[in-house]
């Protein structure tokens, strides 16, 4: 495996700090209705964020030395996923809707 990049090691800063979630909290989550309710759906019938979620947990239980190309994009991918979503709250009470189980499917919880 090549050495790790400052590109990478800034992406893992940053998927460390965009997914709050333990990799059984996420694993729970994506078991609930509520999770498999929310996002848009591809071919198979599961959601984009759902689909991640499972990518995620994968990624937190790997060991670091082993994460690929690809898992550092996907990383990426959920860094701006919860970035733009956190951007987008909507107002009053979050806790039992759409857009916080969204976010919770990417690994993140607001609450």
């Amino acid at each position: 495996m090549a050495a790790k990049t400052d590109d990478d090691q800034d992406t893992w800063r940053e998927f460390k700090d965009a997914v709050n979630m333990a990799p059984a909290e996420i694993e729970k989550w994506l078991e609930s209705d509520e999770s498999k309710s929310v996002g848009a759906k591809s071919g198979g019938g599961e959601s984009v964020g759902h689909h991640s979620g499972r990518r995620i947990v994968e990624i937190l239980r790997a060991k670091k030395a082993d994460l690929t190309d690809d898992d550092y994009a996907h990383m990426r991918k959920v860094v701006g996923y919860v970035h733009r979503h956190l951007a987008q709250r909507p107002s009053g009470d979050v806790t039992e809707t759409p857009w916080r189980y969204s976010l919770m499917n990417w690994g993140h919880d607001p609450a």
